[in-house]
């Protein structure tokens, strides 16, 4: 059940009672460590966290690399078409993360999509810094042209989800490459703004568990350096954004991001494009990586795969 907000954009998913005490229990085990992971020294235990995600049923890994990108492909056993791939994004603040770490929440998304997901491994910062990532993930989006794949879905998350609205951009402005434009987007929990204006630095600063802003300004800057932080190609929310394929954003509402969320679509929507946010209440950063202990982290997956489905299904226009 969704209750809609007064914007035809944006629906509030109210917080399942069966999640409530789970939310509790979080908060208990994460409130003393919020703001921890700083530097390279936490990328072993960030990809501990992404380790908690159980795998999915019936999905197979293998590694490959595209775009000369290193990554890990996750392959559900039932694919509808050999033309219809997800490149996926992951999180990380563009200093931490790995392919493999997320292989199991990707196949999650896989599975539910019924199309192979490759997780690209881009480097990352402060050994690789703006613009490497993006370099990266349009390589790879290449290379996946290269291979004979032409129904293309950006999906990601965090730091991941913005440069994947980046790549959006990229890839529809460029679409005289192969002729392929990506068919939609999906994110959870995007960083779209480096700039740090979206109000829920402030109004979501308590009941965030995962980050501070001094947290998240340190790692975006081992990323950025005195690059402006307002470049689109960093920063997707003030680019232009007409003529994008459709678009679905997923957030919690006790996050800091929310409003890089809400902005961007808002932008998104004056633009013209087919783009909408579902907010979940309660919820934390990334939520949809908590399958098997929060109910609105299934339904927000199956959410997301009925939609790959759907676009992925629809004929070239």
């Amino acid at each position: 059940m969704s209750l809609s907000t007064t914007k035809s954009w944006s629906t509030m998913h109210p917080l399942n009672p069966e999640d409530r005490g789970a939310i509790d229990a979080m908060r208990k085990l994460l409130e003393s460590h919020k703001g921890e992971l700083k530097g390279t020294a936490a990328r072993p235990r960030f990809d501990e966290i992404m380790g908690y995600t159980p795998p999915a049923d019936g999905v197979t890994y293998e590694s490959d690399r595209i775009g000369r990108v290193p990554g890990v492909w996750c392959r559900p056993r039932d694919v509808r078409s050999v033309d219809e791939a997800i490149l996926y994004l992951h999180g990380g603040w563009h200093v931490f993360g790995s392919a493999l770490a997320y292989r199991h929440f990707v196949g999650h998304v896989a599975a539910r999509a019924g199309a192979a997901a490759f997780v690209a491994g881009y480097r990352l910062a402060p050994e690789h810094p703006f613009p490497a990532a993006v370099e990266d993930v349009r390589a790879c989006y290449r290379g996946l042209i290269g291979r004979g794949w032409r129904r293309i879905a950006i999906v990601g998350d965090s730091a991941g989800g913005g440069l994947s609205l980046v790549l959006l951009s990229i890839a529809t402005a460029e679409k005289g490459v192969g002729g392929v434009v990506p068919v939609c987007a999906v994110v959870l929990s995007p960083v779209t703004d480096m700039t740090f204006a979206g109000g829920s630095w402030e109004t979501r600063a308590a009941v965030d568990l995962y980050f501070t802003r001094a947290q998240a300004a340190a790692l975006l800057h081992a990323y950025l350096g005195d690059h402006d932080p307002a470049d689109p190609l960093a920063s997707p929310v003030y680019g232009d954004l007409t003529g994008l394929p459709p678009i679905r954003v997923h957030v919690g509402e006790h996050e800091v991001l929310l409003d890089d969320s809400r902005r961007y679509v808002a932008r998104a929507v004056a633009a013209g494009v087919d783009a909408k946010v579902d907010v979940w209440q309660g919820m934390q950063h990334v939520f949809a990586a908590s399958v098997g202990k929060l109910s609105a982290a299934a339904r927000s997956l199956d959410s997301i795969g009925a939609f790959l489905r759907e676009r992925l299904a629809m004929p070239p226009s």
